[in-house]
């Protein structure tokens, strides 16, 4: 058991999560995921991000005593180190380092009508988390992220997630017009307040990529540079708006359903 608040294994995992863990987590092809839900995940499945280390204290270890961990690198630690290493207020006791996937568009494996969501420039960690969270209970295909926006492996965005990440590709970094010219005869659906379309009135016919932009800015098919009918939800209430990872749920919620029928 590792009790010293010296141990370099703090400081590899606080490498990961600190102000510069963005760089640390790309140069080491490592990133780190908090709980029992994502480390349950993680060892149930064969295609996600796989475990390099696993960190827990005894009571930790006792939650996953139903898994199996004999294929992966267990390292029991104290109450003390694990609050040390956690990103948390309230470690729940288990830490696990992963391998960051490094996707291209290429290693999709897609449906016949696939259905993809594109962010564009997310900055919210919660946001981002969320909608993948939503993207994987509506069986999206794949999540593909901008320049420029959120690290998906960062341990906000991967809490948020409850274990989703485990459970669909995302792939970062990529242009929309990359995007595009890989499913060209996808339909482009851009969620917009300022659009006068209603997502209700959508006919999907084959498959679809749906948008969402910058919850500051949003975005517009002009900055997209492609052809991407903009769609709004019709709000019967008083509220102005909806926050964007609400807004996206009934988004993908309603496509996906237009693209089962």
């Amino acid at each position: 058991m590792i009790e010293s608040l010296h141990s370099p294994h703090i400081a590899r995992v606080k490498a990961l999560i600190g102000s510069k863990g963005a760089r640390e987590r790309h140069e080491q092809g490592l990133f780190v995921a908090e709980g029992i839900q994502c480390a349950r995940e993680a060892l149930s499945t064969s295609h996600g991000p796989q475990i390099k280390t696993l960190y827990a204290t005894a009571q930790g270890l006792a939650k996953l005593e139903d898994c199996d961990l004999t294929a992966i690198d267990v390292i029991e630690v104290s109450e003390a180190v694990m609050k040390a290493m956690s990103d948390t207020v309230t470690p729940q006791g288990i830490v696990t380092v992963c391998f960051k996937p490094e996707l291209q568009l290429d290693d999709m494996s897609l449906s016949k009508e696939p259905f993809i969501v594109y962010l564009y420039q997310i900055q919210d960690p919660g946001n981002a988390g969320t909608i993948l969270r939503s993207a994987d209970a509506m069986g999206v295909d794949a999540v593909v992220v901008s320049p420029e926006s959120v690290d998906m492996f960062s341990p906000k965005v991967v809490r948020a997630t409850a274990g989703s990440l485990w459970n669909i590709p995302v792939i970062e970094n990529v242009q929309f017009s990359e995007l595009s010219e890989k499913l060209p005869q996808s339909q482009k659906y851009l969620l917009s307040s300022h659009a006068t379309s209603s997502i209700d009135h959508v006919s999907v016919a084959g498959g679809v990529i749906a948008i969402f932009g910058n919850e500051a800015r949003g975005v517009t098919s002009h900055d997209l540079g492609e052809e991407v009918s903009e769609i709004t939800i019709p709000m019967k209430g008083r509220a102005e708006s909806l926050n964007l990872s609400a807004a996206a749920a009934i988004t993908i919620f309603t496509l996906s359903a237009k693209v089962a029928g």
